[in-house]
């Protein structure tokens, strides 16, 4: 093959566009993942300087609207679905950083001090207009697998450790089978006490009560039969990822479950020893 052969064969491989390998929205989401790689640590988010580099986390939410993802496999759905929400989170917060006190109810710089950040902002994504409530409650709903709930980074520091890598078809299972194993030990999402025999739980149990029930509450040990099926969902999902020693104590089954307050604090990184 001639030099100039080799190079229109490239040139129309690179035109093509995504490799068989690669699934619809992985060269799309490569600007995102490089977003989170530089701008989140352990969950937690630069702002000021995401919102002053904003360029490709702009252009990656621009990339949305005309997605097409119909043809495309359940997991690459599930990862397109997980990847916009969070990328719509963060660029709803840089438009308003810093964020300004409006409602005495939530933290000062919260999401929530945005008015209808999650359920009256409307975005354009694969083709339709949705709020980020819509895409949690029915799209990701739909699926039939609440870890993605475990996954979605709220702006908030009650809500998962925001990742600092892109959702990808390939890594999916990983990625959600380790954001479920980090609710196990993260306070926010479940912390167990003996001495008082409590156990505190995120309120996002409570808030998808009935996608946990209906994929964990059969998978709870004999001994919390006579428990409500919330509780029952809860132990299904949180026992198998526990220790020795939390297992044992719950065992006993005599303690009293509760759902803890969401904590809407911003999770931001600035100012925390961040830029």
């Amino acid at each position: 093959m001639t030099r100039l052969a080799v190079v229109i064969v490239l040139a129309l491989v690179y035109l093509a566009g995504p490799t068989a390998q690669e699934g619809p929205g992985d060269s799309r989401s490569k600007g995102f993942d490089q977003v989170l790689d530089q701008y989140v640590r352990d969950g937690l988010v630069y702002y000021r300087a995401l919102r002053q580099e904003r360029a490709r986390l702009d252009q990656f939410v621009a990339s949305l609207a005309g997605a097409s993802i119909d043809s495309a496999t359940r997991a690459e759905q599930i990862a397109f679905w997980l990847n916009a929400y969070n990328a719509l989170v963060l660029r709803t917060v840089i438009d308003h950083y810093p964020i300004p006190l409006r409602a005495a109810n939530y933290p000062a710089h919260s999401i929530r001090q945005i008015p209808g950040a999650f359920d009256q902002v409307r975005h354009r994504v694969a083709g339709q207009t949705v709020t980020l409530d819509q895409i949690e409650q029915t799209v990701l709903a739909g699926f039939g697998d609440p870890r993605v709930f475990l996954a979605l980074g709220r702006g908030a520091l009650g809500s998962a450790r925001l990742r600092s890598e892109v959702f990808t078809a390939e890594l999916l299972e990983t990625q959600l089978a380790d954001a479920a194993a980090e609710c196990a030990t993260r306070a926010a999402c479940l912390s167990i006490d003996p001495a008082n025999a409590l156990v505190n739980v995120s309120s996002v149990f409570s808030w998808r009560s009935q996608d946990f029930i209906t994929a964990y509450a059969n998978r709870a040990p004999a001994a919390f039969a006579s428990r409500s099926p919330i509780e029952r969902a809860v132990l299904g999902f949180v026992e198998p990822k526990l220790l020795t020693t939390e297992k044992e104590f719950l065992a006993k089954n005599s303690f009293k479950m509760a759902f803890k307050p969401f904590d809407w604090s911003l999770n931001d990184l600035t100012g925390r020893g961040g830029r």
